[in-house]
């Protein structure tokens, strides 16, 4: 009891705890982030490793493309066109166009392999129905989201070989390299230290007010 008999105002235990764990675990979870920056920028250095090389490495027949194998120089033998997949691209002098994506049939089985032959101008699909393309191999158009990766429902993505000539009548292709690969896991570091610390402040004045006579 206080001198005016009234009850002491105690710092609330189980709120706290909650609190500590919470701040804990966004800590963790930036440090987590400043772990995948590392990885990422290795990532990175390995990827433009493989594009100073020149030698061709086999397409590789199944997802998932293993690392060292992206933005390395490959052939392919498109037998025959299934489908076409037009996406918004640029070519490489930076103008933008619909790029004309072909999904390969290359034997019997498999899923194929998707090519990337050329900038056009419009939706209208090149008159191109196959043949022997040497480009280098960048990860594919749909790759898998995050929630997926986190449901673990996510499906081995396929790669893209772009064309290092384009087909008749459309413009070569810009080539992604590993320096377009995104590395925001600093900035993600950050934001959840940051919330740590606002979630603390705004915690200890809360109880700060409450405790005041």
């Amino acid at each position: 009891m206080s001198e005016a008999g009234k009850p002491l105002r105690r710092w609330p235990v189980l709120p706290t705890i909650v609190v500590l764990a919470a701040v804990a675990v966004m800590i963790a979870l930036g440090v987590w982030q400043l772990q995948r920056k590392a990885e990422k920028e290795a990532l990175i250095a390995l990827y433009e490793r493989n594009m100073a090389m020149s030698s061709l490495v086999t397409y590789p027949k199944l997802p998932p493309v293993p690392d060292a194998m992206l933005f390395r120089k490959s052939s392919v033998v498109c037998l025959e066109v299934v489908r076409w997949d037009p996406r918004g691209g640029t070519d490489r002098k930076g103008a933008s166009g619909i790029r004309m994506i072909a999904d390969c049939r290359t034997g019997a089985e498999g899923p194929g392999v998707l090519v990337d032959v050329g900038i056009a101008e419009d939706f209208t699909p090149p008159k191109w129905t196959g043949g022997t393309v040497q480009g280098t191999i960048v990860p594919g158009p749909e790759q898998p989201s995050v929630i997926e990766r986190l449901t673990g429902r996510a499906k081995p993505a396929r790669a893209m070989l772009v064309a290092d000539v384009a087909v008749a009548g459309l413009r070569a292709s810009e080539v992604p390299s590993g320096a377009d690969v995104p590395n925001n896991h600093l900035a993600y570091a950050f934001q959840w230290f940051f919330f740590a610390v606002v979630a603390l402040i705004i915690y200890v004045l809360a109880v700060r007010r409450r405790l005041q006579p």
